[in-house]
C-alpha cells in the first residue's frame, strides 16, 4: 500500500533526510542522529521502504574517474506520437547505457535525456547509431554541460 507524506512523522522525515544525505550509516549512527534506540528506528526505516518512500540504496559515482565526463542533455521530438510509438520509443532509450535519465516533457520535445559519455567523438557515434537509429526520431537537440554548479540527488522534505 502506497502511503504520502502526511503518514509520516517527525522522526520518519528526519531518517529520510539524514540517509538521503548518507545512505551508509549503521542503524546505531542512524539511531543516535534521531535520538531513538536502533531497534525502533530499524523497524521504521524498514517499514519506509515497504511503503515505498524509500525506493533504493545507490552510492553515486564520479563520472570523471570513470572517463563518462561529457555530460550531455538531449531534446528528442518524435515525429508522431502515439501510445504504441511512445512505448516502442522508451523501450529502446532503456536499453542504451549512454541514457543514464529520460523524461516526458510537454513544449517543444516529447522528451529529455540524460547522456553520458567519455568525450564528443563517442557522443556523436551514439548519435549516429544509437539514438538516430530509433525509428519515429524526429529532430534532436543537444545541449552540452561545460560544468556541473550544483547536483543535488536528495529531495527537499
Amino acid at each position: 500500500m502506497q502511503k504520502n507524506v502526511d503518514t509520516l512523522d517527525e522522526i520518519d522525515l528526519k531518517i529520510l533526510k539524514i540517509l538521503q544525505k548518507n545512505a551508509k550509516l549503521t542503524t546505531k549512527e542512524l539511531a543516535d542522529a534521531v535520538n531513538l534506540t536502533p531497534t525502533p528506528v530499524f523497524e521504521r526505516q524498514k517499514r519506509l521502504e515497504r511503503q515505498g518512500f524509500i525506493k533504493k540504496y545507490v552510492a553515486v559515482l564520479d563520472p570523471e574517474k570513470l572517463n563518462q565526463g561529457l555530460l550531455v542533455f538531449c531534446k528528442v521530438k518524435l515525429k508522431q506520437i502515439n501510445r504504441e510509438i511512445a512505448e516502442e520509443f522508451i523501450r529502446r532509450i532503456t536499453r542504451i547505457p549512454e541514457v543514464t535519465e529520460c523524461y516526458n516533457t510537454s513544449g517543444a520535445y516529447d522528451y529529455l535525456l540524460k547522456v553520458r559519455t567519455c568525450d564528443m567523438k563517442h557522443y556523436q557515434e551514439f548519435i549516429l547509431t544509437k539514438l538516430g537509429e530509433i525509428e519515429n526520431v524526429n529532430s534532436i537537440e543537444s545541449t552540452f554541460v561545460m560544468s556541473e554548479i550544483k547536483q543535488n540527488y536528495g529531495i527537499n522534505i
